[in-house]
């Protein structure tokens, strides 16, 4: 008994000294990976609003009048920038008449793009079609107006 419990003692060790995490699963920067992670996976749905944007919320272009944004556990939790490698934001994009017209998602990869807070960009359709997606210079651009606030525009981390 006690060889097993000095065996799963050195496993647990050697997990927590190798830094195993849940974010190890994550999909890298590939389009339908994270799209089978955000609708399988570990469905946005089932995530979190930020207290100060939940529900639908007025929007603009080039989301649409109308959005919803969910958050991830790691970047519901975040307090600090920048977020935690893993943040991931989905906006549900509606028209002007509150329809679902679209996905768009921001994904922290590490090492992904320095330059622009390692952030991934994908537009989803609704069947999961990607584009425009990767260092989107829309996104980039539009989002750089909140670079202090890790790029994320519609919440302050604090």
């Amino acid at each position: 008994m006690k060889k097993a419990a000095i065996s799963t003692f050195c496993l647990v060790i050697i997990i927590i000294f190798l830094g195993f995490s849940p974010k190890a699963d994550m999909p890298g920067p590939d389009t339908q990976k994270l799209w089978d992670y955000i609708t399988q996976e570990s469905p946005y749905k089932d995530w979190s609003f930020w207290k100060d944007h939940a529900g639908m919320q007025p929007g603009n272009a080039p989301h649409g009048p109308f959005h919803k944004v969910y958050v991830n556990e790691i970047l519901l939790n975040a307090t600090a920038v920048p977020v935690p490698y893993g943040s991931i934001e989905v906006k549900e994009n509606y028209n002007q008449d509150k329809k679902f017209t679209a996905i768009t998602v921001m994904y922290k990869i590490k090492d992904y793009n320095p330059s622009a807070g390692d952030w991934y960009w994908v537009k989803y359709s609704l069947t999961g079609k990607a584009g425009p997606y990767g260092k989107v210079q829309g996104c980039i651009g539009c989002h750089a107006v909140k670079a202090d606030n890790d790029y994320i525009t519609i919440h302050d981390i604090k």
